[in-house]
């Protein structure tokens, strides 16, 4: 428990992923099949059949096999946790599913959220307390994350919406050129538009009715869970020597964003 806060704060620098659905669902592809509500009957019967220490048991096997999963920022599907943890446990799913959500509360200073009701996937957002002056979720000694900082600012200082093109520019007036092989990042673009789309910090997305083909950048679902606009404009304010309030648009909005989270 004293190490708390250490754990939370890893767990944080260790998450910094959409393309598409085949993408996202980049495992074994079976849909939700493995997962049917059960009926309270077959969850009275279950809770009868196992003993607590038995569910014990399984919840901190799901509790570890998402933070392994979130290792790697990968949105969790109900489908795989069910299928490849949970299993014969599946009439207890919700039961499961609630205690990990407190571990993940109490113990990691963390939050199981579900990004997508259809589908039901989740991801893992830190809930501690951000350290004054620091974006959340950003982890100032890894550099990807300085990246992503950077162009989620320039999509949310456009409107929400950005082409790539402009990213790319910004990018490239920082040093780092899409076209040529990055020393830190090595394929910006590949990191950019695959990781961290993936990991669903960003979205990118085709532009209809464009030729040559033309793509855009939005927030991804995790970025608008995780990321402060608040934060997000303080930082341009730095770089311009404004105040946050200089944007009312993005000021208004980032107020609004931050008040809805409480």
């Amino acid at each position: 428990m004293s190490q708390r806060k250490r754990v939370a704060h890893a767990g944080s620098q260790n998450r910094v992923p959409r393309v598409s659905r085949q993408v996202v669902l980049d495992e074994d592809d079976d849909g939700d099949a493995s997962y049917t509500q059960p009926t309270s009957s077959q969850v009275q019967k279950a809770r009868e059949n196992y003993t607590p220490v038995q569910v014990d048991r399984k919840v901190a096997e799901v509790v570890q096999f998402i933070l392994i999963k979130d290792q790697k920022k990968i949105p969790i599907r109900r489908t795989d946790i069910v299928k490849h943890v949970i299993k014969e446990y599946k009439a207890l799913y919700q039961d499961i599913m609630k205690r990990a959500d407190r571990i993940f509360e109490q113990v990691f200073g963390l939050k199981l959220v579900e990004i997508d009701a259809k589908n039901h996937i989740y991801i893992l957002i830190n809930k501690l307390q951000p350290v004054p002056g620091e974006p959340i979720s950003m982890c100032p000694g890894n550099p990807k994350t300085g990246l992503l900082f950077v162009i989620l600012s320039v999509i949310f200082m456009k409107g929400g919406t950005v082409k790539e093109n402009v990213v790319w520019n910004t990018l490239k007036k920082l040093r780092v050129d899409v076209g040529e092989k990055h020393e830190e990042f090595g394929d910006v673009k590949k990191v950019v538009t695959e990781e961290f789309v993936r990991q669903k910090y960003l979205e990118y997305l085709r532009i209809p009715h464009t030729e040559p083909l033309e793509h855009e950048f939005r927030w991804g679902q995790r970025a608008e869970k995780e990321v402060s606009k608040m934060k997000v404009l303080e930082f341009v304010g730095e770089l311009h020597s404004q105040e946050p309030q200089s944007w009312t648009q993005q000021y208004r909005e980032a107020t609004s964003g931050e008040s809805s989270q409480r």
